[in-house]
């Protein structure tokens, strides 16, 4: 059973172009078809160093990545992200291997992700924690 969200739900993400830096090709496909439904244009990477590549060439309004991945892990990934373009938001995602979801994801967040959300979790969830993070850009 699926639900749609409410129009005013996506009006934040709606025509906004995000990068997906996952190494989980499930989890990957999983997000991106969140996204999309969503309105979103979706930008979809397997490790840091093709989300790098990615990001330098699309300029995306949003990056969620995973931290635990092979080639460029995902701390990396948002400090070489933050370094360049610092409004960039990120939300960093993770399951936490060995060390837990909460000192992985707190890492992150002391190094530059913008919200961070343990796995797993629901797709509502991180379109609203995405939501979130687009409705900030509008404070300014």
């Amino acid at each position: 059973m699926t639900t749609a969200n409410p129009p005013a739900a996506n009006a934040t993400l709606k025509d906004r172009t995000v990068l997906i830096i996952e190494d989980d090709e499930i989890m990957l496909r999983a997000l991106g078809h969140a996204f999309q439904r969503a309105g979103c244009r979706v930008v979809g990477a397997r490790d840091g160093d093709q989300g790098l590549a990615r990001f330098h060439e699309q300029s995306p309004d949003l990056v969620i990545t995973d931290i635990l991945m092979p080639n460029r892990e995902g701390v990396e990934t948002i400090l070489a992200m933050k370094a360049k373009a610092p409004q960039v938001r990120i939300l960093a995602i993770s399951g936490g291997g060995r060390l837990g979801a909460e000192e992985v994801l707190g890492l992150a967040s002391r190094l530059g992700a913008d919200a961070v959300l343990p796995k797993p979790f629901r797709a509502a969830d991180i379109l609203a924690a995405a939501r979130g993070l687009l409705e900030r850009d509008g404070e300014g």
